[in-house]
């Protein structure tokens, strides 16, 4: 496994070595020890979760606050998205700035998010099924978000605004505050 960490400190990009032949390929998505030597994050992960999208659905931008806060590890299964992480924490040096990277069945891309981050994706295809780990457990008095059209943010979700749809609940979250 090749790890590339991004501009944003603790989060990473990992990149499986895949084995192939006539037959299909096989790669190993996640061992932890591999995982910890290569990152230092020394987290063990409780839940897994995973969505069906249709193209320009965007989830996000979310995140848990205090004891529920989580780290993640997500990849896709099918499809192709955007995937975006936007540091929020309030000591970091790169607060209030955010990482894009896509993510793809063909890619195989995988990202570490640590706790204390936003994280957010659009589909760029027909349809996408998303999968995430988490590290600790979803507790819905512990969610939070900020707008995925935030203007100090200004993120280039790489779709027109008429083709993105956003759930309710998203579409009434709060702009960024530093």
């Amino acid at each position: 496994m090749k790890i590339i960490e991004t501009k944003l400190k603790g989060c990473f990009i990992l990149e499986p070595v895949k084995l192939g032949d006539k037959r299909g390929y096989f790669f190993e998505s996640f061992n932890e020890n591999t995982f910890q030597e290569l990152t230092g994050a020394e987290t063990r992960f409780v839940q897994d979760n995973q969505s069906f999208s249709a193209k320009g659905v965007l989830r996000g931008l979310h995140a848990q606050s205090g004891e529920h806060a989580q780290a993640k590890l997500v990849r896709v299964l099918e499809g192709r998205v955007l995937d975006v992480m936007v540091d929020a924490r309030p000591d970091s040096v790169t607060l209030g700035q955010y990482e894009t990277v896509e993510l793809s069945a063909e890619n195989n891309l995988q990202v570490f998010i640590p706790r204390g981050f936003l994280h957010g994706f659009v589909v760029l295809s027909d349809t996408a099924t998303f999968f995430y780990k988490c590290d600790n457990f979803y507790h819905k008095d512990a969610e939070w978000g900020v707008r995925y059209d935030d203007p100090t943010l200004a993120i280039d979700w790489k779709l027109p605004q008429d083709e993105l749809i956003i759930s309710e609940k998203d579409k009434i979250l709060p702009f960024w505050e530093k």
